[in-house]
């Protein structure tokens, strides 16, 4: 049943890619990215500066069964929370302009699809996992369609310096954690403070090649 779960989840992953433009089979990306300024570079290391942006992010409370722990809060929030923010950008949304009009206008009845866009967010807090996707340049609060689902939320994030440390392969909370030890102590040479959590950053949908998958480790700095 779970194995049925995750196969479903990434039959989905896929079908958003191929449909909104995605990425190739074997893992070539063409989907859009937030734009950024490089301040710092070196050997797989980055501080950069993002204008503002607009995301659809999510929130899932951890769950028990019987998975390794290490596993089941991740793949549970990974699952879940993918679905409700990939149908709010394949259609589960509702136009401003419809909102605004006098007549009544059923829920989703005119509904907008969203181009997917690179990176995936995710981060872990205290009872679960947050997730987020950037929506493409150009929408905002007044102007990007509401979201169906109560559990999407669209919220605007203002500029940020962002140090990132880049890494291939299945991303994994283990990872995350091994790849922050070691973005932290680069920062901590390079004398610069780190002042958010930290969060992973998907480039890739589940069939690209392991070796050619671009994740990341992300901490907000000064």
């Amino acid at each position: 049943m779970k194995r049925t779960t995750l196969l479903c989840c990434s039959l989905l992953f896929g079908v958003l890619f191929f449909s909104l433009g995605g990425c190739s089979i074997i893992g070539i990306r063409t989907t859009a990215e937030p734009s950024y300024e490089v301040l710092v570079s070196e050997e797989g290391f980055e501080v950069r500066q993002y204008g503002p942006q607009l995301i659809a992010e999510t929130f899932v409370q951890n769950v028990q069964h019987s998975m390794p722990k290490e596993d089941r809060d991740y793949r549970s929030s990974g699952n879940q929370g993918f679905r409700r923010l990939a149908g709010y950008i394949f259609g589960g949304n509702t136009s401003q302009e419809e909102i605004a009009m006098t007549a009544p206008v059923l829920q989703g009845e005119r509904s907008e699809k969203i181009a997917m866009t690179a990176p995936v967010l995710q981060e872990e807090r205290a009872d679960g996992w947050w997730m987020a996707f950037v929506l493409p340049e150009g929408y905002t609060l007044e102007s990007a369609p509401v979201p169906n689902d109560s559990q999407v939320n669209l919220r605007e994030v203002p500029g940020e310096r962002i140090a990132t440390l880049r890494y291939s392969g299945r991303n994994s909370p283990e990872k995350m954690v091994k790849y922050e030890e070691t973005l932290r102590a680069w920062l901590q040479t390079e004398g610069v403070e780190a002042v958010g959590a930290p969060r992973m950053a998907s480039y890739d949908p589940p069939w690209a090649l392991p070796f050619m998958r671009r994740n990341e480790v992300q901490i907000e700095v000064k």
